[in-house]
């Protein structure tokens, strides 16, 4: 199965002068680390890895110092099979990385399944952050029937070693992926941070740790154990999200005590990405 090569792949990555690779359980990590002040953590979503972050990162830098990790199995991150790809193995996992850089975040910023990563940790004990900003977090179920049905479709997929392969195929054949991100996620992103999402779905290995995220992951019990959450949550939600709709951080907002929505008309999936300065105003600000 291929994966990126940094010196393919990565050869102009975004923010590349802060990049090292950490090991940490049991994965070799792709972490990108700059800037003076606190720490902050930015832990991104299925699919994408440290690219999502290319004009926010520097953004952050003059006041926070930043911690971007491209998640086991995505982006230059290798992990040994599919263990860590749960839930609570992913929080885990960015847990131990956090011990090996001797670094405790004072806030995180999650994107979508990053969120979820995020107020994993929290729940558990794993990290004490000041704050906590969900960036249009998937954070509760699918609705319905898909709640069962995407995971076991996710499933399906992934134990099928071509099936990986024939979407990295597709990718490179097909030249859509900017037409597929602005129909899947309502967000429009610039040609250059389409081409770094591409070069990834080009590689089977990125597109099977995407599908076994989904395959693996409980958002069930994160459900029930949101009420626990005792760190100020910050939800940023894009209002023209195609993938999660704003009603979810609605309703997670009516659960976590305290919890403050921040609506990001025109804006979707990938609202960070479309109007970076806006989701670091709010971040500063509410920070």
């Amino acid at each position: 199965m291929s994966r990126p090569s940094w010196d393919r792949e990565g050869r102009d990555w975004p923010n590349r002068a802060a990049s090292r690779f950490v090991d940490a359980a049991g994965v070799r990590w792709h972490v990108q680390v700059a800037g003076t002040g606190p720490a902050l953590l930015l832990l991104h979503g299925t699919g994408a890895a440290t690219h999502s972050w290319r004009d926010l990162f520097p953004l952050l830098t003059p006041y926070f110092t930043v911690v971007a990790p491209d998640l086991p199995g995505h982006g230059f991150s290798v992990a040994q099979g599919s263990r860590g790809l749960t839930l609570v193995r992913s929080a885990s996992n960015v847990a131990a990385l956090l011990d090996t850089l001797a670094i405790s975040p004072a806030v995180i910023v999650g994107h979508s399944a990053g969120a979820a990563i995020a107020v994993r940790m929290a729940i558990d004990g794993l990290v004490q952050p000041e704050r906590i900003h969900a960036l249009n977090g998937a954070l509760l179920p699918f609705p319905g029937i898909a709640a069962k049905l995407f995971p076991a479709m996710a499933q399906m997929l992934f134990v099928n070693p071509l099936v990986p392969r024939l979407f990295a195929l597709q990718a490179r054949i097909s030249g859509e992926v900017g037409r597929f991100l602005a129909r899947s996620t309502g967000s429009q992103i610039d040609a250059a941070g389409a081409e770094f999402y591409a070069r990834l779905l080009r590689t089977s290995g990125h597109c099977a740790a995407a599908l076994g995220m989904m395959a693996n992951w409980d958002l069930d019990s994160l459900a029930r154990d949101l009420p626990d959450l005792r760190v100020p949550l910050t939800l940023i939600h894009g209002e023209k999200d195609a993938a999660i709709p704003i009603k979810v951080s609605r309703d997670v907002s009516a659960i976590v005590t305290g919890a403050q929505l921040v609506a990001l008309p025109g804006l979707g999936h990938l609202a960070h990405e479309e109007s970076p300065q806006r989701v670091a105003d709010i971040i500063g600000r509410t920070s």
